[in-house]
């Protein structure tokens, strides 16, 4: 019985032993699968191979931040074609910067180098608070800007104006020959463009034909007495108004305009005082 029993446990060893190496290659398997993962995982956070660029990239923005609480949590990061260079974005938790961010672009010339940080910068996001676009002064002035001992420089470029040689004689009220043989004029005077944008922001103004002062007018402007049309190619179109207790009183005004003082203003019954 005893050596029964001896051959039993001789026939039981292998079984053992080869669930044993069973065992162990499965478990060497799954090292395997998760050491591939890992990697995996490594290689989407590193730049050209060394790993935790995205600490990196943090550390330099908290270097250059005054406080740690300046750099908030990950954003995003781009790759270039050569996964070498990476750029980090982080939330900036600055006063005043709502919707910026951290850029912090982190660079590795080949496999061996070390990597290296190459910019970190604040940079608006989408949705940023940022600074009105910015306009030239003489496109900021408005009618009323300009008081008593206000000065605005002119421009040489200024569309509105050309050079007076280039003046209309009827604008000018000279004779064109004289004009150049006594060195008349003005240095520029008003182009097509400068008149036609004056003409357009009369007639459509509150001395237009649409004005509601003059929709109520008993009779236009151009019939009234007390109106002076302009000299120069807008006479047609614009005169000055003379009446003393008219609204428009030495303003211009168009032709169809009008106003309840016009001069040949009448009752159709007796008044009495």
């Amino acid at each position: 019985m005893a050596k029964k029993s001896l051959i039993s446990k001789k026939e039981k060893a292998p079984a053992q032993e080869k669930t044993s190496k069973s065992t162990a290659v499965a478990f060497d398997a799954k090292d395997l699968a998760r050491s591939a993962a890992l990697e995996v995982a490594e290689q989407r956070d590193q730049v050209g191979g060394f790993v935790s660029a995205k600490d990196l990239a943090r550390s330099a923005a908290l270097e250059v931040a005054e406080q740690r609480d300046q750099v908030g949590g990950f954003v995003s990061v781009d790759f270039d074609d050569e996964n070498r260079v990476a750029t980090y974005l982080f939330e900036a938790k600055l006063s005043g910067y709502r919707g910026w961010r951290w850029c912090i672009t982190i660079a590795k010339v080949d496999a061996d180098a070390t990597p290296t940080i190459c910019d970190v910068v604040v940079l608006p996001g989408p949705d940023a608070l940022r600074a009105p676009e910015w306009v030239p002064y003489r496109d900021r002035i408005l009618p009323g800007d300009v008081g008593v001992g206000d000065i605005v420089p002119s421009s040489l470029d200024d569309a509105r104006l050309v050079a007076g040689e280039q003046a209309l004689p009827q604008d000018e009220d000279l004779d064109t020959a004289m004009a150049i043989e006594l060195g008349l004029g003005r240095a520029r005077v008003m182009s097509i463009e400068g008149r036609d944008q004056a003409a357009k922001r009369w007639y459509d103004g509150e001395r237009g034909p649409n004005a509601p002062v003059a929709q109520s007018a008993p009779k236009p402007c151009h019939s009234c007495g007390f109106f002076i049309p302009i000299a120069g190619s807008l006479r047609s179109t614009f005169g000055v108004c003379a009446n003393a207790i008219s609204p428009e009183d030495a303003r211009v005004v168009s032709v169809d305009h009008g106003c309840g003082a016009h001069s040949e203003a009448t009752f159709t019954e007796p008044v009495l005082n």
